[in-house]
């Protein structure tokens, strides 16, 4: 059985992981149109758990540290003496593209959580005849 609750200790990080990048990544939709907000970004660190499992864990959130768009308004509050004001540095489209991947990854490891999920339930019916 040990097996069978490390797959799913293995998958069941997975989850997390993606949920937590997921959560990154609406925060950064979010925030794409408040002026100076900077991309967020996480990484995926690897925890090892025995000799031979591996677990994928969220690491901290770093800031994207790429130029910040310039928006031309002078009537815009924060604008300076040149009517130029810091954007965010969001794109939408790469967190789209962040999120779907993410979604895909997500769907991945929920199916091998079932497919685990569904051996256990299979070998314990055949102890059981």
């Amino acid at each position: 059985m040990s097996a069978f609750s490390d797959a799913l200790s293995v998958t069941s990080s997975g989850l997390r992981a993606q949920a937590t990048r997921l959560r990154v990544v609406s925060e950064n939709i979010a925030n794409a149109d408040t002026p100076g907000y900077r991309r967020k970004t996480i990484p995926f660190e690897i925890e090892k758990a025995g000799n031979t499992l591996s677990k994928v864990e969220a690491g901290a959130v770093n800031l994207d540290r790429s130029e910040l768009t310039k928006i031309h308004d002078p009537s815009h509050p924060l604008a300076d003496a040149t009517g130029h004001y810091d954007g965010s540095n969001v794109d939408l489209i790469i967190e789209i593209a962040d999120a779907r991947e993410a979604q895909r990854s997500y769907e991945a490891n929920l199916k091998m959580f079932d497919q685990t999920r569904q051996m256990s339930t299979s070998l314990m019916d055949l102890l059981r005849r």
